[in-house]
């Protein structure tokens, strides 16, 4: 049940994603071959959300592209020649339109023998009823076999010639009723007793078909059966339970980053994401990915791959706050090839962020098989603690004591906490819940409580009442439980805080117990922080302020980086940039002027040197700065630009339209300099007067 829900509600948030409903363009303005593709070839098997993602894709390329990636998602055996769902697809198809066009006004594939044909595959069995006085032409089709996508064991599907001539169409026992299948039933049509009386006595098995399409099923009521309609529906739904399609949306999300040979090599996975917060003060968003499919290369006696990770933070108007990069290569051996062979592959990150509403966004691409997923996640870090917060629930099958005074993901004080998305338990196990409260204040801490109930449906089947005293931390809260005597199936837990008899905060959190004996825990690839006490944590902080236009936060984290670490470009460069940006163009300088001693001496470096220069209107100064730039790293409109602008200040006319003219020469297209241009060539023209 709570993957259903699950499920159901990812597919709706990829459906209602902006991504997926802006910039479509109609299907008759597609280029013939890609017209003819979606509206002929895969019609049938298509998603709506994968044609919705089709129909916004904007070059040929990028269509191909899709294409590939939709077959691959279907494919069975990856890694072999041949895509065998392909292949039967076509098949399917042309034997359609070989066989169900005779004498029928339309290519095969558009009939309903076609439609089912395309979707079902060959019956294991075809009973015809053909050239009866009494009843139309019919044909009734027996599948079974497909119980795994939700349809019954065995059932039928009924075709008949209406009115004798023409198409066989697909026959509901509802919608038609046993008096359409005879060619002479007088009487009240919507009389089905009559009816099925009268068919029974030409045909008995065919009047069953014509009230059941699911053999079996009683029919004592005489009525056409509900179920018979159910199972068309479900018919036309079955591409969508056979393959997953959110790979879609990440194809349209990713089409324009990841690298061509990647975008139709999306994987799924399964994520969690939890912001805590670090005793320093400081939060943390702490999230892993778990894959299941993990492609490694041999190399020797050497299994080795290499991954690319790429995590961008931007707020809700989907300004950049925050990103970094990463590169992990692996090498495992022997042992740890075998278990990945059973196991999945979870990789366990986390990286300091400030307050404030954000969007998260990861990449994850492993070189070696040039596939690639990632997550998308809303996330919340609280601003100062004025009312208690709790954090969102944790549950772990497996806990260990480490340092308290290193930072690793998922650790919490001295517990480091194993867990995985999905929250599946043995009974064998223990479960450990962990969290954390803010913002409580020490005077009501011996009143306040932590209650535990776990529900499986609506029924509790266990309660627990700890006073919050009675915790070391609050910022490592948690219980272990027992879950010998608990009976495989879903369960909820929900922990309440209480104070006094009022409940002041709550969180839940659903975990599934299994009856196997054993269950997949993944293999884990854990980031190693630096101490929280390495400046990186001060430059990191400040460069989120400087990007969320925070100058003064910025400035102070920034500073103390700086102080830290003089010799760093990285420091340096961006306390010169909050510098810049407040107009402090001394401190810049200040700044900047060690960096151009520095055997690689940035771009960005003399850039904003020779700014602060022109901002403090030392011209000259500025100039040589920008000569050296020019040097260094070659020309570009901006450099022109500016040169340009200290010239015309040092009364330099000449000069001034040089350097303009050349930015003119690389763009064209800039009326303010071409204004600047015409505006001194005139001025010129009246000094010879």
């Amino acid at each position: 049940m709570i993957k259903k829900c699950s499920s159901l509600l990812i597919t709706l948030i990829f459906i209602l994603f902006p991504f997926v409903l802006v910039g479509k363009i109609l299907t008759e303005d597609l280029p013939p071959k890609y017209k003819k593709w979606l509206e002929e070839e895969v019609v049938y098997i298509i998603s709506s959300l994968e044609k919705d993602v089709f129909l916004q894709l904007e070059t040929d390329r990028e269509r191909e592209l899709f294409i590939e990636a939709f077959w691959k998602h279907r494919d069975p055996t990856l890694g072999t020649p041949e895509n065998e769902f392909k292949t039967e697809h076509y098949r399917r198809i042309k034997y359609a339109n070989r066989y169900f066009a005779r004498a029928v006004p339309k290519p095969g594939w558009k009939t309903d023998r076609g439609r089912m044909y395309i979707l079902l595959g060959e019956p294991t069995d075809i009973e015809r009823f053909i050239g009866e006085t009494q009843i139309y032409n019919t044909e009734v089709w027996f599948y079974q076999g497909l119980a795994k996508y939700g349809l019954p064991p065995g059932f039928n599907l009924a075709f008949y010639q209406k009115g004798g001539t023409g198409e066989y169409v697909l026959y509901s026992p509802t919608s038609d009723g046993p008096q359409a299948l005879m060619t002479s039933f007088f009487g009240d049509q919507t009389n089905y007793l009559r009816a099925f009386q009268a068919l029974r006595k030409i045909n008995p098995n065919l009047a069953r078909v014509s009230l059941s399409l699911i053999p079996g099923e009683s029919t004592r009521s005489v009525r056409p059966s509900l179920s018979s309609d159910i199972l068309l529906q479900n018919i036309g739904r079955l591409p969508q339970k056979q393959f997953e399609d959110k790979y879609a949306a990440k194809f349209l999300l990713y089409k324009d980053i990841v690298e061509v040979e990647y975008s139709a090599n999306y994987i799924d996975n399964d994520h969690l994401v939890r912001v805590l917060k670090d005793p320093s003060g400081i939060y943390f968003v702490h999230y892993s990915i778990e894959i299941k499919k993990f492609s490694i290369q041999s190399f020797q006696d050497k299994y080795v791959t290499r991954l690319k990770l790429n995590v961008n933070v931007s707020d809700l108007e989907e300004k950049t706050i925050y990103q970094y990069e990463g590169s992990i290569p692996l090498e495992l051996n022997e042992t740890q090839i075998k278990n990945l062979t059973y196991n999945p592959f979870s990789l366990y990150d986390t990286f300091p962020l400030i307050a404030g509403d954000y969007k998260i966004s990861v990449l994850l691409k492993n070189e070696v098989s040039q596939e690639f997923t990632s997550l998308e996640q809303n996330i919340t870090v609280p601003q100062e603690e004025s009312v208690p917060l709790m954090s969102s629930l944790i549950l772990g099958y497996r806990v260990e004591t480490r340092d308290p005074t290193t930072l690793r993901p998922f650790q919490l004080g001295k517990k480091l906490i194993l867990c995985q998305p999905n929250n599946i338990f043995r009974i064998q196990d223990k479960m450990f819940v962990c969290f954390q409260l803010l913002g409580m204040k020490s005077s009501s801490l011996q009143k306040v409580e932590v209650k535990y109930e776990i529900f499986k449906e609506d029924e509790k089947v266990l309660e627990l009442i700890k006073k919050t005293a009675e915790y070391e931390n609050l910022l490592s809260l948690g219980e272990e439980f027992s879950l010998q005597d608990f009976q495989p199936g879903y369960y909820q837990i929900n922990v309440t805080v209480r104070d006094g008899e009022r409940d002041i905060l709550s969180e839940k959190s659903y975990f599934e117990i299994t009856p196997l004996s054993q269950i997949p825990r993944p293999w884990t690839y854990s980031k190693r922080l630096l101490p929280l006490s390495h400046p990186s944590y001060s430059y990191i902080l400040g460069t989120q302020f400087f990007n969320k236009g925070q100058l003064d936060q910025a400035r102070a984290y920034l500073e103390r980086a700086y102080q830290s670490q003089q010799n760093s470009v990285e420091f340096s460069l961006s306390l010169a940039r909050v510098y810049f940006t407040l107009k402090d163009f001394e401190k810049t300088k200040a700044v900047l002027l060690p960096l151009l001693e520095s055997p690689e001496p940035s771009y960005d470096s003399y850039w904003l040197l020779g700014k602060s220069h022109q901002s403090l209107r030392e011209f000259d100064r500025a100039i040589a700065v920008y000569n050296q730039t020019l040097s260094h790293f070659g020309t570009n409109t901006n450099l022109l630009n500016s040169l340009g602008e200290c010239y015309h200040a040092l009364g330099r006319i000449e000069e001034a339209l040089f350097a303009w003219n050349k930015s003119l020469e690389i763009n064209p297209d800039q009326p303010e300099i071409k204004e600047k241009v015409d505006s001194l060539k005139k001025e010129k023209v009246l000094d010879r007067r």
